[in-house]
């Protein structure tokens, strides 16, 4: 019997398992000395007549086994939970290949997590007490947590879980709030968000890692390290070669907790009327991580962020099929005016950006003004290339200066300074990829804000030391 969520992506999950890229020798980013993973494609020889057949008949059974032997992965919601915890782990583990059924725990699917994002979920949690589970991962966020811990559905399943000897994990606040208060880190050594660690030493041994795994628990401390929980629980459920496979697309720093580096050419005052108003656009395959944390670290820092879809509904499916639901719909975002238009990637958002002559002509409006613009991943090279918006709206011969996701920086016609994390250039900022994503928030923040804001949200997210 398929699960809901597993109905929904029968004929999408295998475009998650594939082959590892090489990454291309010597090739570092400017200033943060990371190695740029699958620039290239990985393309072995063929040695022998024979390879061919074989190799057919071995991807043959890896994708039956891969339908039939996915692992199961629980991903409850709440009111109140933070987004980017839950977003990051969903799409992070779909990427593995293992079939998550994200559930509410609320008496309807759709959830009002932290910071005005809206999720909706796959099934809710009663429809999933009878599953079986390779993991359950609760996401922080309050008061998400409280209403985990308060969830008897939720409760019984993660302690029958426990008790069957399988993996579960939490993040921020629930090792503390929920997995603690129902006496599932007893004699362990956990970790959680620092303003419940006195609350988690009175039911586990606490600790200050970044991800702590004792025994089937996992746990970790906030947003900023969310990620490397994520592929934490990839390996545990798979394997290193698996996580690593994961990891290497994400472009994940190579040190966590350093003060991150924005590389900034051409600076000029990004000016508001007081609250920035920015508008992020989302879209059917927009990368749901990126919008999220886009979304999320702007209204942490008081912007007033407008969500708008591009395209007739005010729901979008991500590029892991995570569900988000817009503030509006482009249309009636398109009568309000912007301090800045900040695109997230994912393939299949970017293209549709770029169809859209509405946002297409937003934003020529927004370059040829002067003002801020912004994308991440894909979409500088889909979007922001294509439609002239890397040139500099002056008699100056020269175009901006922009990076982009790895495999998509062929297409920027000028690559000069592709290898960095975060490219500001004048009113212009762009970044590469999901990994990257809260460099590239954090980035747009101190451009309104200030350097000391950013790095007061950077430390309270655990995103630097």
């Amino acid at each position: 019997m398929l699960l809901p969520a597993q109905r929904a992506r029968a004929d999408t999950s295998r475009r998650y398992l594939k082959t590892p890229k090489k990454p291309p020798k010597g090739m570092a980013l400017l200033q943060l000395h990371h190695l740029t993973l699958h620039s290239l494609p990985f393309t072995p020889k063929l040695h022998h007549s024979r390879f061919s057949t074989w190799k057919s008949l071995r991807f043959s059974f890896s994708a039956s086994a891969s339908t039939t032997m996915a692992k199961q992965v629980l991903v409850p919601v709440a009111n109140g939970t933070e987004p980017m915890e839950a977003v990051i782990t969903i799409d992070v583990l779909r990427r593995s290949g293992a079939e998550v059924t994200v559930a509410s725990v609320e008496k309807e699917l759709r959830v009002d997590a932290c910071h005005g994002v809206k999720i909706v979920a796959d099934a809710l949690v009663g429809d999933c007490k009878d599953t079986g589970f390779d993991l359950i991962a609760l996401p922080g966020g309050m008061p998400g947590a409280t209403n985990f811990k308060d969830c008897a559905v939720l409760e019984s399943v993660v302690k029958k879980q426990a008790a069957d000897g399988r993996l579960y994990a939490a993040v921020c606040a629930s090792p503390a709030v929920a997995l603690g208060s129902w006496g599932l880190l007893k004699g362990l050594k956990a970790t959680c968000y620092p303003s419940f660690m006195e609350q988690l030493s009175s039911c586990a041994t606490a600790v200050e890692s970044i991800v702590q795994q004792d025994g089937k628990v996992v746990t970790s401390r906030g947003p900023g390290t969310t990620m490397e929980f994520s592929v934490a629980l990839v390996e545990q459920l798979y394997d290193k070669e698996k996580a690593d496979e994961v990891s290497g697309p994400l472009l994940l720093r190579p040190n966590h907790g350093d003060e991150y580096k924005v590389i900034e050419l051409n600076p000029m005052e990004w000016k508001c009327n007081n609250i920035p108003q920015i508008l992020v656009p989302i879209a059917d395959g927009s990368e749901e991580m990126e919008a999220v944390m886009i979304i999320d670290i702007l209204r942490r820092a008081k912007a007033n962020v407008v969500v708008a879809s591009v395209g007739d509904n005010l729901e979008i499916l991500a590029s892991r099929k995570v569900k988000l639901v817009a503030d509006m719909l482009l249309d009636e975002a398109a009568n309000l005016s912007y301090d800045l238009i900040v695109l997230p990637g994912g393939l299949g958002g970017a293209q549709a950006f770029a169809n859209s002559d509405k946002l297409v002509n937003m934003l020529k409006k927004q370059a040829e003004s002067n003002k801020p613009y912004g994308a991440i991943c894909a979409s500088p090279a889909l979007v922001l290339e294509p439609h002239g918006l890397l040139k500099l709206y002056s008699a100056m011969v020269q175009g901006k200066k922009a990076t982009a996701f790895p495999a998509m920086c062929n297409k920027l016609s000028d690559q000069s300074f592709i290898d960095n994390r975060v490219v500001v250039d004048g009113n212009l900022i762009t970044s590469r990829g999901p990994g990257t994503s809260m460099e590239f928030a954090l980035g747009i923040v101190e451009k309104f804000f200030g350097r000391p804001k950013a790095l007061e949200l950077a430390k309270v997210m655990l995103f630097v030391h």
